[in-house]
C-alpha cells in the first residue's frame, strides 16, 4: 500500500508541474466522485481577467459565478487598511510614476490619502500578465475600463460582498511590527462586526501569521479562521483545535492529493492555492476538496459545469 500511495503521489505531482491534462481519474483509483460542490474562490478576484486585489477583480469574480473571493489586507502609515497583496505598492499601481522618491513604497510608510491617489488598473492592461487581454477574454472596453481603478479599502471590499450577498477570505497579511499586526487584525474584526458580518456565513479570515488567527478567534469566535500554509503540519486536526479552526489552506504542493482527501474524509476543510491547472482542478474535485482557489475561475466554472 504504501508503494502504492508513492506512485500515486509522484503522478499528482508530476501533474502538477508538466500541466499534464492525460492523468487518469481518480475514480479509477478508488477515491469517489464528488458529489458535492467544490467551491470555487477568486484569487484576489478574478485576477487574469482584472487588476488583482480591486472591486474590478471582485466584480469580475461575481459575474463570473464564483462562489467566493480571496483579498489581502495591509495597513497603511495613518492605520488604515487597505486591500493589497504585495508589501510594495510599486508592481501593481504607478507608485514609481507619482512618488518616485519614496522607495521602496512600502504601503506602511503610506497615507490612506496617498494610496487612493494610485491607479492600479493601467499596469494590468499594459502588461497584460496572464495574457487575457491578448487572447481577446477581455474585451478592450473592459481594459478601457481598469485604468484609473484604485485599491480599495477593507471596508470598500466587505460592503462590495455584502452587498451582493457573496462570501470573501480575508487574508491578514504579515505585518513588520507587532503594533501593525495588532491593528490589521483589531480593525479587521471590528468592522467585520460593525458590518454586521460576523455570522460565519460571508466572512471568513486567513493568515500565514497563526497568531494573528488565534487572536481574531479570542475577539470572535463566530468568526471562522483558516491557516495558510506552504508546509507539512504535524497531527493537522490537533494543531488547527488549538488555533479554533476546522480548514487549513495549503499550496497545491503541500500534501499528496491522498493526504488532502483523507484531510477532507475526516472534516476538515482543504482549500488549495493556487490552482489555475484543469486537470489538477478536477482530480481535486474528484478528491472531494473544500475549495479551490484560483487565478481563472472561469475555468473552474467551466469545468464544473461539464462533470455535472
Amino acid at each position: 500500500m504504501k508503494i502504492f500511495r508513492l506512485i500515486i503521489t509522484f503522478y499528482f505531482i508530476l501533474l502538477v508541474s508538466s500541466g499534464c491534462t492525460n492523468f487518469k481519474s481518480l475514480e479509477t483509483i478508488n477515491i469517489p466522485a464528488n458529489e458535492s460542490h467544490t467551491l470555487v474562490i477568486g484569487h484576489r478576484g478574478a485576477r487574469s481577467l482584472a487588476p488583482e486585489n480591486t472591486l474590478a477583480s471582485a466584480r469580475k469574480a461575481f459575474a463570473l459565478g464564483a462562489d467566493m473571493w480571496e483579498m489581502d489586507v495591509a495597513v497603511t502609515a495613518d492605520q488604515e487598511l487597505v486591500v493589497l497583496h504585495d508589501d510594495s505598492l510599486d508592481r501593481t499601481c504607478n507608485a514609481q510614476e507619482l512618488y518616485p522618491g519614496r522607495v521602496p513604497w512600502k504601503v506602511w510608510e503610506f497615507t490612506l490619502q496617498e494610496v487612493k491617489t494610485l491607479d492600479c488598473g493601467s499596469w494590468f492592461v499594459r502588461t497584460d500578465p496572464f495574457g487575457q487581454i491578448k487572447a481577446g477574454a477581455v474585451t478592450p472596453q473592459e481594459a478601457e475600463s481598469y485604468k484609473g481603478e484604485p485599491i480599495p479599502t477593507l471596508r470598500e471590499a466587505l460592503e462590495f460582498t455584502r452587498d451582493n450577498h457573496w462570501r470573501i477570505n480575508v487574508e491578514l497579511k504579515d505585518q513588520p511590527k507587532d503594533e501593525l499586526g495588532q491593528i490589521i487584525v483589531n480593525k479587521t474584526v471590528a468592522l467585520i462586526n460593525e458590518l454586521g458580518m460576523d455570522d460565519g456565513e460571508q466572512v471568513v479570515i486567513s493568515s500565514f501569521n497563526h497568531d494573528y488567527l488565534k487572536a481574531v478567534h479570542e475577539l470572535n469566535p463566530k468568526i471562522p479562521v483558516q491557516v495558510l500554509t506552504t508546509i507539512k503540519i504535524k497531527d493537522l486536526a490537533q494543531y488547527l483545535t488549538s488555533i479554533g479552526s476546522n480548514a487549513c489552506n495549503p499550496k497545491l504542493d503541500t500534501w499528496s492529493i491522498h493526504d488532502m482527501a483523507e484531510f477532507s474524509a475526516n472534516g476538515i476543510q482543504i482549500n488549495v492555492w493556487t490552482v489555475n491547472d484543469e486537470a489538477a482542478m478536477k482530480l481535486l474535485m474528484e478528491a472531494q476538496i473544500h475549495g479551490i482557489i484560483t487565478d481563472y475561475p472561469q475555468r473552474l466554472i467551466l469545468l464544473q459545469q461539464k462533470t455535472q
